[in-house]
């Protein structure tokens, strides 16, 4: 896929337009996420959402890849989860666009510079009490990104190609806080990818997917 059709495919989400095997190992609260505002969201979380913002970046190219970071194991928060730049939005952050490109700038020292804004994806809360607002970004290849050894253990990518297979996301199952909910899965070679993370690629493949259906 190029980068026109990637534009084109994304055009128009700033205005919002918004799929059973139990895990082999306990569920951590941040492998559970629901869209916000949702039945599934309503008890996800045990105290007030934190407001966050996150950076999705599509890197272009002849292979385009969605960027992710998984993050260190000392983190207090999410620690060792494979997850998008991002973090909590401050106050001194105008936008959720502003804190997304501020902590992609902290933690893999991407220029805000090189990256062209292309809209939101819908909110999703966690069950760690974040409400995640996904900002969707597209990056030129090549880019020499400088991992924060303090928050970031690896940067990888997830093949568009790989997200646009309606078959590559799997749906688990888990008791969490008193009832069953389902969660998401990608597959990776080297990294287990879920939570908001895997939620958020959902959303963004089965967008990607129906605009090519609509040519």
């Amino acid at each position: 896929m190029d980068a026109r059709t990637l534009r084109a495919r994304l055009a128009g989400i700033a205005n919002g337009e918004t799929a059973r095997d139990a895990p082999a190992r306990p569920v951590p609260p941040y492998a559970i996420a629901a869209p916000a505002g949702s039945v599934d969201a309503l008890d996800l979380a045990d105290r007030p959402l934190v407001p966050a913002a996150v950076l999705v970046p599509i890197i272009l190219g002849p292979a385009p890849g969605v960027l992710l970071t998984k993050r260190t194991s000392h983190l207090t928060s999410h620690a060792g989860q494979v997850s998008f730049p991002g973090g909590r939005i401050d106050p001194s952050d105008a936008s959720a666009e502003a804190a997304a490109l501020r902590e992609a700038r902290e933690e893999i020292a991407l220029d805000p510079g090189q990256v062209e804004l292309s809209g939101r994806l819908p909110d999703y809360a966690t069950g760690t009490g974040f409400c995640i607002t996904p900002v969707v970004g597209l990056l030129p290849p090549g880019l020499e990104l400088t991992p924060s050894p303090q928050e970031v253990e690896a940067v990888l990518e997830l093949p568009v190609a790989v997200l646009l297979d309606p078959e590559a996301p799997q749906r688990r199952r888990a008791n969490f806080r008193g009832r069953w909910r389902e969660f998401w899965v990608w597959p990776h070679p080297d990294h287990y990818i879920w939570g908001a993370t895997a939620a958020i690629l959902v959303h963004l493949a089965n967008l990607l997917r129906s605009r090519s259906e609509q040519g």
